[in-house]
């Protein structure tokens, strides 16, 4: 597996595999976010334009998995936090830890960019989702810890209708990782 910045021809391949891994959610009764379509091309493009648009790929270069990330601006006057906005992998990749590589690649890039956190919002109760950051590493935020822009994610995704089930902001400080 290679991780590597997203190619604007495989924005579209994206897309699908967000389309494949939001079919898991129609069996927790989420079809809603099962039918969710796929951030827009244009989204992806904007993501991948300013360096926040990352791939896990196979042995040919196709994409098996991707994270969308951005600087959380309120942090830049004093520490650098990037914000994970979106993490998939296809169905027929999940468990084999692509996406804690994604993750964790993300990590190394915002330590060595002077970058002190990683934060994510999420579904407090998919197995998945909270209960799996928590184990590699994220811890979730009271509301009083919540900075002015996560507070304006959060605002946007109940709009968008995703307060219909638990959700929650999580941070994971960043610390040098040494070779195993």
């Amino acid at each position: 597996m290679l991780i590597r910045p997203a190619t604007a021809a495989e924005l579209p391949a994206l897309q699908d595999i967000e389309r494949a891994a939001g079919e898991a959610f129609r069996a927790l009764g989420m079809d809603a976010v099962a039918d969710d379509e796929p951030p827009p091309v244009a989204e992806l493009e904007r993501f991948r334009r300013a360096g926040g648009a990352w791939v896990a790929a196979d042995e040919r270069g196709a994409p098996l998995a991707y994270v969308l990330s951005e600087p959380l601006d309120e942090a830049a006057a004093t520490s650098r936090c990037e914000h994970i906005e979106q993490i998939t992998v296809h169905p027929r990749a999940a468990r084999r830890g692509i996406g804690r590589a994604l993750i964790d690649h993300l990590a190394d890039r915002t330590l060595a960019q002077g970058g002190t956190a990683l934060t994510l919002t999420t579904f407090a109760d998919v197995p998945w989702n909270a209960p799996y950051y928590a184990r590699i590493g994220f811890h979730p935020l009271t509301e009083a810890e919540l900075t002015p822009t996560l507070r304006k994610i959060r605002a946007h995704e109940a709009e968008l209708g995703l307060d219909r089930w638990p959700r929650l902001c999580m941070r994971r400080a960043l610390t040098p990782r040494t070779a195993p």
